[in-house]
């Protein structure tokens, strides 16, 4: 059984379910790029292009969540729950017009849990 690169809180969940309702399927991106830096964002499938150079680390709550490479390589050795604020971020993101935003928190993986962390899969 893996250990999970990326998992969602409680509140965050009923936020997905949310934006479900209103967009159907849906998926998670976060590039460390332009609007809101390294936030998680979340977009209808299809909406969003994926680059060669992203990777899958895995899902929350149904939803693929995916991660371009070299944001990844941060990333690599930490898990990250994503969780849900009060605020308005300027992003694409669905939860904006909520008056939310998602947002990431990450924690370093013991040297134990890194033998049993899901790998992540490569676009390109």
């Amino acid at each position: 059984m893996y250990i999970e690169r990326v998992i969602a809180t409680d509140k965050t969940k009923e936020v997905i379910d949310e934006i479900r309702k209103r967009n159907g399927e849906l998926m998670f991106h976060q590039s460390g790029g332009c609007c809101d830096g390294s936030a998680p964002m979340c977009f209808e499938v299809g909406d969003f292009m994926l680059g060669d150079n992203d990777v899958l680390l895995g899902e929350i709550h149904g939803c693929k969540f995916y991660m371009a490479g070299d944001q990844f390589e941060f990333y690599k050795y930490m898990q990250i729950t994503i969780d849900v604020s009060k605020g308005r971020g300027s992003s694409f993101s669905l939860e904006i017009p909520m008056g939310l935003r998602f947002m990431s928190i990450s924690r370093l993986f013991t040297d134990e849990e890194m033998e049993k962390v899901r790998p992540v899969e490569h676009l390109s």
